[in-house]
């Protein structure tokens, strides 16, 4: 048996993980909620029981096995290597560790054998944007070996935390009052509207963009791979979806990509004639597991290339899925 702890257990994302925890049966001894001192005395719901929340610091890992972190990049630079140093493999949905080459970035559909070269103890969890879109291009990759991806991102506000979630619920009722939304969480109104409103990167791409660049390449072991970006948020409150074109150095036809994603590990194919609606919509993925992919269609313009639109709710395999499915994977 195992002992987890989750830090951060008081957020969207680290609730989640309880939920994920629990709803996979997951085989914890004992299940440990840690947050910050303004958390402390906070009761959590996990399996029937009241869980008290923990103040976290570096006393708080001692006989922990898995830690579960979702408490930010400051926080898991801080705690992560005392949690390794005390015996627990860190498994982290922050950005603090993607990048780091000691530390492998996991997707268990993709690239599962990573979490064995965890040199600083310490497993990272990628950005949820390109989770889904990895889970649905790597049985392509390993069937024509992937040159290029276009890449365009809408994506939903719960991505940014409650408070976003809370701002776009407050600009749609203002709106319908006939009032202009106030913007404090978003750099402009979200309600009614879409906007990019993550951090500069470099080269007019924004962090967010070159995460996707970057963590593609890491975690389908291709640096050769070009990735093209661009990222929205859209007045969405849960689900991420994607436009993505896909060139190969070998042809690939959208009949055989088919195939291949109907064959896929936590892919969910939405096949059939094009018609209105009925492609992946975030609304019904919300709350569910898979990532769906429809539309996949030969591109009109490139020959042996193709086409797609991938849907998954990004609080669950964009977040806490992804990071319970690589406990699983340790707890074997």
């Amino acid at each position: 048996m195992t002992v987890v702890a989750v830090v951060g257990a008081t957020g969207a994302v680290g609730r989640e993980m309880l939920r994920t925890l629990e709803r996979r049966s997951f085989a914890a001894e004992r299940v440990i909620v840690l947050a910050s001192e303004r958390s402390r005395g906070q009761k959590l719901d996990y399996k029937g029981t009241k869980l008290t929340v923990e103040k976290l610091e570096p006393s708080s890992f001692k006989g922990v096995d898995i830690a579960l972190f979702s408490a930010g990049a400051a926080t898991s630079k801080e705690f992560a290597p005392i949690a390794a140093q005390n015996g627990a493999v860190v498994i982290d949905n922050s950005s603090a560790w993607r990048m780091d080459p000691d530390v492998p970035l996991v997707v268990p559909e993709v690239n599962p054998g990573a979490i064995k070269d965890r040199k600083k103890g310490i497993i990272a969890n990628p950005n949820c944007s390109t989770i889904q879109m990895v889970v649905a291009l790597k049985p392509l990759h390993d069937e024509a070996r992937i040159k290029h991806i276009v890449v365009s991102t809408y994506q939903a506000t719960s991505g940014k935390g409650q408070a976003a979630v809370e701002e776009l619920r407050a600009q749609i009722r203002d709106v319908a009052a006939g009032k202009l939304p106030t913007p404090n969480v978003f750099p402009g109104p979200i309600a009614m509207n879409v906007l990019s409103d993550w951090k500069a990167g470099t080269d007019g791409y924004s962090e967010e963009e070159l995460k996707m660049v970057n963590e593609t390449k890491k975690i389908m072991g291709d640096p050769s791979i070009g990735v093209t970006p661009t990222c929205v948020r859209v007045p969405v409150v849960s689900g991420h979806s994607e436009s993505v074109h896909v060139q190969f150095h070998s042809p690939l036809s959208a009949a055989r990509a088919k195939d291949l994603l109907r064959a896929a590990p936590g892919v969910e194919l939405v096949d059939g004639e094009y018609r209105p609606g009925g492609e992946p919509q975030p609304l019904r993925a919300a709350d569910t597991d898979p990532v769906y992919v429809g539309r996949v269609r030969d591109d009109l313009a490139v020959p042996g290339s193709i086409n797609l639109w991938i849907v998954a709710d990004n609080l669950r395999k964009g977040a806490a899925l992804n990071a319970v499915q690589i406990a699983e994977l340790l707890a074997r």
